[in-house]
């Protein structure tokens, strides 16, 4: 079966794809710096921090010497990815001994935010003009209600009428990879598209704005400065109101789009408009590693592949119907099972075993969560066999040929397919059929061969 794996990259991997002079632009912002420098391995931080106030080129050798010996593998991770990150420069000299020297501007501006501490890129508005702020349970709760919103609208998107509050062009951009449409055919999920839907929040959200990322040249917005942006915002605090009149056009855009994801809410005064950030938003100078914090989990699976969801999600309910067969839902309860047919049709849409397990794992109820395994063994290796028995038999399409009017001539077919690489099967002792198989892809070799022998 053909797997089509979903690589979720995060800021510091789209940073370290940019043309080095918008990387040096980029790092011209202290607010990039700062992310920068959390992302950072925990050697890595130590050795751009012991050369910030090195102003001259440090040999290879030096440095190796600032490790043990057991963490030689440690220090080339951490060399690596400054040099990714053009935070190292790294020469070599007629004597081929290498030397590292720390990015100047990223140096300069690191130190000014060392001394001078965070200065945010805009203020909060002061209350006396902002009423009536979400609270940061109706602000979570608005996050996860337009995520789940986006989520169903992939799922049901051939079934369902597009919810207002999403925009054709952002929802355009994020089914790229995710689903396909013919002519005058509803769309479909891809096989991304279904293990897309099993990833966890943070995945699938790094996901999507390494996407918006990489579509922001066809919208005329330039990635570097989406990506400043998008980091800046990080700084802000969650639940604050920010006076939208302080960003660019560009950011107004972006800060629109981003509100359909439930990243940022939108409110309007009678003179002023603010938004406020979640903390999707405020989580996306973090790693993908580091935010990834577990939430609280709603599936119970019993021994007899029972599956039992306490959650009152619509989403959720979707989502196990990909792998399970939903028998019935009540309000606060989904009750279903896993079946040999529901992972058949489950892999059949590229979802494999591992991805549902981990699904599965990730989302145990707190009260089998602590098990060991949280997951019954018995359902985890049944769920790999029937995987495995399905891709036992591989179907690849071939003609018969039978009935040869003489052995010289079925000893030549065989060689010829073999010779091709075509021959799949063959029964030379049969000597009144003399059957062989061969690839479909080859028959029409095989047709004016045997032609030009009848000849």
């Amino acid at each position: 079966m053909p797997q089509v794996r979903i690589i979720a990259k995060n800021f510091m991997d789209m940073v370290a794809a940019l043309p080095a002079m918008k990387l040096d632009k980029l790092y011209e912002n202290a607010f990039i710096c700062e992310a920068i420098l959390r992302s950072l391995p925990p050697l890595a931080k130590k050795y751009v921090l012991q050369m910030l106030c090195i102003e001259v080129p440090v040999t290879a050798k030096s440095m190796e010497e600032w490790v043990l010996p057991d963490g030689v593998s440690k220090h080339r991770v951490a060399i690596d990815r400054l040099i990714q990150l053009r935070i190292f420069t790294e020469t070599v000299d007629r004597k081929r001994e290498t030397t590292y020297t720390l990015n100047p501007i990223f140096q300069t501006n690191l130190k000014k935010l060392l001394l001078y501490g965070v200065v945010l890129p805009r203020d909060p508005m002061p209350s006396n003009v902002t009423v009536r702020l979400p609270s940061s349970e109706d602000l979570e709760a608005f996050a996860l209600g337009q995520w789940e919103c986006f989520l169903l609208q992939l799922i049901n998107s051939s079934q369902i009428e597009r919810p207002s509050n999403i925009s054709s062009s952002m929802m355009k951009i994020f089914q790229r990879g995710l689903l396909s449409q013919r002519d005058k055919e509803a769309p479909r999920l891809t096989e991304s598209g279904f293990q897309f839907l099993l990833m966890d929040t943070n995945a699938q959200l790094w996901y999507i704005i390494r996407e918006y990322i990489s579509n922001s040249e066809e919208r005329g917005v330039d990635s570097a400065d989406l990506i400043s942006f998008l980091l800046e915002l990080s700084f802000h605090v969650t639940g604050e109101a920010y006076n939208i009149n302080t960003l660019t056009e560009v950011q107004k855009n972006t800060i629109k789009d981003l509100a359909d994801l439930g990243l940022v809410k939108l409110q309007q005064g009678r003179k002023d408009s603010w938004f406020i950030p979640t903390r999707l938003a405020t989580n996306l100078s973090v790693s993908l590693t580091d935010s990834s914090s577990r939430k609280q989990g709603f599936v119970v699976v019993e021994t007899n592949f029972r599956l039992y969801a306490y959650s009152t999600s619509k989403l959720h309910c979707e989502i196990l119907r990909l792998f399970s067969r939903v028998e019935y839902q009540l309000p606060n309860l989904i009750v279903g099972a896993i079946t040999k047919e529901s992972l058949y049709s489950a892999f059949e849409n590229g979802i494999t075993a591992d991805q549902i397990i981990s699904f599965l794992q990730q989302n145990a109820h707190p009260r089998v969560a602590e098990r060991v395994p949280s997951v019954p063994e018995n359902v985890t290796d049944q769920i790999r066999l029937w995987e495995t028995d399905l891709n036992r038999v591989e179907m690849t399409p071939a003609y018969h040929y039978d009935g040869f009017p003489s052995r010289d001539l079925f000893e030549g077919a065989s060689d010829f397919a073999r010779g091709y690489n075509a021959l799949l099967w063959e029964d030379p002792e049969d000597s009144k059929k003399m059957s062989l198989v061969v690839k479909a892809e080859n028959h029409v070799h095989m047709r004016e061969y045997l032609s030009r022998q009848r000849q």
